[in-house]
């Protein structure tokens, strides 16, 4: 594995947006179903051919539908969010705007909705800050988001757990924001 230091969230935006997977690695561990972006496998959504190749990479299904995460202030320019005013917990399937539609296609599911996580910097500092540069380099403010596990895997908790998913998977790459480091797998060199 290639270790590189002092990685901007520009570059992993960047990489994100070049159809690379990257897992990223923060933070406290995540109780639950919900990939909230500690423990989390990150994709580009405007490349539909990404549904497809993350299933692949998690080792499922080709169809099994993904979430993204957003901004919290872009949220209410994107779906038809009604009553609701943020879900932070990726706990709503909710209903893109129809001229939105056809740019995020490996992410929306066949009715048209999105189970969708609002970002705000203050509930998630480098991950608003990874999607703040991934919205200035595709003009998109979400990210492709699911848990960071291979099927019939549970969540990664610890970073020991992170690098032996990353050395026996086809994840491109492991961010680890806290320290600025980034990861190159074997796998993709």
């Amino acid at each position: 594995m290639k270790v590189t230091k002092n990685i901007t969230y520009e570059k992993v935006a960047n990489l994100i947006y070049s159809n690379k997977v990257v897992a990223i690695f923060q933070g406290n561990d995540e109780g639950g179903p919900r990939a909230l972006g500690n423990r989390s496998i990150l994709f580009n959504p405007t490349h539909s051919a990404m549904l497809r190749k993350v299933n692949e990479v998690k080792l499922r299904e080709w169809y099994r539908p993904f979430a993204g995460s957003i901004l919290l202030d872009d949220f209410e320019e994107w779906f038809l969010n009604g009553s609701i005013k943020e879900s932070p917990f990726m706990t709503y399937a909710i209903e893109i705007k129809p001229d939105k539609i056809f740019k995020i296609p490996a992410i929306i599911h066949m009715n048209k909705t999105c189970r969708v996580q609002t970002v705000s910097q203050e509930q998630n500092n480098h991950y608003y800050n990874l999607i703040s540069a991934f919205k200035k380099v595709s003009g998109v403010p979400i990210i492709g988001n699911t848990s960071f596990n291979l099927s019939r895997q549970p969540i990664v908790n610890s970073l020991s757990d992170a690098l032996r998913t990353l050395d026996i998977s086809k994840i491109d790459y492991l961010y680890l924001p806290e320290k600025a480091y980034l990861i190159q797998s074997q796998v993709g060199e």
